[in-house]
């Protein structure tokens, strides 16, 4: 570090994100983007935009906030409109947000021990106190575990990384448990399987429901994500975001996410495609003895009950299989495994197989 460096950040250790290696080709399986191209609207509507780039992007997304409380309306069964929405640069963006705003020193966050590694990233950076809640032995959280929980609560659901979903009744649990506290949860896996809360939006006013179209939407490179809430806690967001970056949305990706919501039925049948994908990996997987979460995202959380999880991963990686392995205690002998294409997932599980052999 230099010796310019503000001293509150000598001790913050930053989120690491996932390889992007250049060597060489790999069947990519290890930051969970999605194996299909972006929806032909997408792509089209973001080349127009490329042809006034000359110009600001509009502040308030207005064009795309409106389609989308259109369409988050229709599935929810509110009356929400663009008021009740916040579009931000990749979900990361409108949870660090949501840390700068709704914690402090008197106000803490809360969270699983086993989730976003980014959750304990944004704390520190923002001077924010925390409580990691411990998962219980099967990686599950316990909805008990979060009655009145003094802080502000991140609930990604499906959770990172094991793809273990709660029930929308249990999301309501919590809420009902945390009258006082804001609950943020964070859905950016939830297409996938898992209930979505937004329903739960027209009974608690302490509910923020995070989404993203880096994932179902096929739009990771162009970083998209929003919230939505009540008009006040959007309201609250958007001072934050007025106060740091009002310009935080291209106009290439505000166009491109209009084009996603334009071919809603090209986004279903791929979700339905993975879906399909990793009910096969799971059932593969078992069947070579692997142990699994019993994740309803588009990933799947194994390992093997005598092979090393990080032995797993080198030997993946060698033969150009590229998985994610992390090293915290409880998440060492497990690798996260992307559910992509048919081809790729039978790729990674005949490699996988050659390299149990090899390791037992």
């Amino acid at each position: 570090m230099s010796r310019f460096l503000n001293s509150k950040y000598n001790n913050l250790a930053p989120y690491v994100p996932g390889e992007q290696p250049q060597d060489q080709q790999y069947v990519k399986l290890n930051t969970n983007e999605s194996p299909f191209p972006p929806s032909r609207a997408a792509v089209y509507r973001a080349a127009r935009a490329a042809e006034r780039l000359q110009l600001y992007s509009d502040p308030d997304c207005r064009a795309l906030a409106e389609k989308l409380a259109a369409r988050l309306a229709e599935d929810s069964e509110l009356p929400l409109t663009e008021g009740n929405v916040i579009i931000t640069n990749g979900s990361d963006e409108v949870l660090n947000f949501a840390f700068m705003t709704f914690c402090g020193s008197e106000k803490p966050a809360v969270f699983p021990d086993i989730t976003y590694g980014f959750y304990p990233v944004f704390a520190d950076m923002n001077g924010v106190p925390y409580r990691e809640i411990p998962l219980d032995d099967e990686l599950r959280i316990r909805p008990a575990d979060y009655m009145c929980a003094g802080g502000t609560l991140f609930i990604a659901n499906p959770n990172a990384h094991t793809g273990v979903a709660l029930s929308r009744d249990e999301i309501e649990e919590i809420l009902r448990g945390n009258p006082d506290d804001l609950v943020v949860v964070d859905e950016a896996y939830v297409d996938f399987g898992a209930e979505s809360s937004l329903p739960l939006l027209g009974k608690y006013d302490n509910l923020l429901v995070v989404q993203t179209f880096s994932k179902s939407r096929s739009l990771a490179g162009a970083r998209l994500g929003f919230g939505v809430a009540s008009e006040e806690i959007i309201r609250d967001l958007n001072t934050i975001r007025f106060s740091t970056n009002p310009y935080n949305v291209n106009a290439m990706t505000m166009e491109a996410g209009i084009g996603v919501l334009e071919e809603e039925d090209y986004i279903r049948r791929n979700c339905e495609a993975i879906i399909v994908n990793r009910r096969y990996v799971q059932e593969q997987l078992k069947a070579m003895g692997f142990e699994l979460t019993d994740s309803v995202a588009n990933f799947i959380f194994m390992k093997h009950p005598t092979v090393d999880g990080g032995r797993i991963y080198e030997e993946m990686k060698k033969r150009g299989v590229l998985i994610r392995h992390f090293t915290k205690e409880r998440m060492a002998q497990y690798n996260r495994v992307t559910i992509g294409s048919r081809e790729q997932m039978d790729i990674f599980l005949t490699v996988l197989g050659e390299v149990i052999e090899e390791l037992k």
